[in-house]
């Protein structure tokens, strides 16, 4: 018996389901001790319909006041960044590994990574960016399913399926970590360079759409977790600031 072709939901229904995660996220308590200790879910921030979409890795102490990701020193990085290459915050959607901050800004766990990688997974599947930029290695590692860090990969772009998304992926050092080691910088300056090249190529062939529009979130969806290396990358210190705006501006540009 023939198939019967699955309709690709429209760009209001992608909006519409992305929100729904969002507020799904909100109330995640796989991982009890970040529910527990954690102030606020930061799910992410942006352009729904972006072309770029950066992970990071987990938010840090300002991000779980505010709610928003790369809020901090390295956020100002970021988008010093995207300014050099021509594009703003607004154009593209930030979000990291780990939807609750570590306590203590210690690394990710590999259960809370398999535990949250789900949401990001629907993230990339309702989107749809065209270039995905990791930032750092824990980033680096899940997406790519291998163990090889950082320091090898990074401005090397390549096709990878991603859930059920075809991108360019595109490995960058962490703009916190490079912040602690000032040459880097520059590094990641010449490799953010090439961001508009790689948006500008055409579209990786995309996998055979499945029968149904979406993955549900709590669907078990078997994925190679690697273990974090011993050293953690970096995080700055932040100044406390006041709350945040309400939880409805996470979404951005909805």
């Amino acid at each position: 018996m023939a198939s019967i072709a699955t309709v690709p939901p429209t760009k209001e229904e992608r909006r519409e389901a992305l929100k729904a995660v969002y507020h799904q996220a909100k109330g995640c308590t796989n991982c009890p001790q970040l529910a527990a200790t954690r102030t606020t879910v930061v799910f992410g921030n942006g352009n729904a319909d972006a072309d770029l979409m950066f992970v990071g890795e987990a938010p840090g102490a300002n991000e779980d006041r505010q709610g928003l990701p790369f809020v901090g020193q390295a956020g100002k990085l970021l988008d010093t960044l995207l300014g050099e290459i021509g594009l703003a915050r607004a154009d593209v959607f930030v979000c990291n590994v780990l939807k609750c901050r570590p306590p203590g800004n210690r690394d990710p766990h590999p259960a809370e990574i398999e535990a949250c990688q789900s949401y990001l997974l629907r993230q990339v599947e309702l989107i749809e960016p065209r270039v995905i930029c990791t930032l750092g290695n824990f980033a680096t590692k899940l997406l790519r399913g291998e163990p090889t860090g950082i320091t090898r990969l990074h401005g090397r772009d390549e096709v990878r399926t991603i859930g059920r998304r075809a991108v360019r992926l595109y490995p960058l050092f962490h703009p916190a970590a490079a912040l602690y080691t000032p040459a880097n910088v520059e590094v990641l300056r010449a490799d953010f360079a090439r961001i508009p090249d790689l948006l500008a190529m055409e579209l990786p062939p995309q996998p055979e759409p499945a029968e149904e529009a979406v993955v549900p979130i709590d669907e078990d969806v078997p994925r190679a977790v690697p273990e974090p290396e011993p050293a953690a990358e970096p995080e700055l210190e932040r100044e406390p600031v006041a709350a945040g705006p309400p939880a409805e501006a996470q979404l951005g540009l909805f």
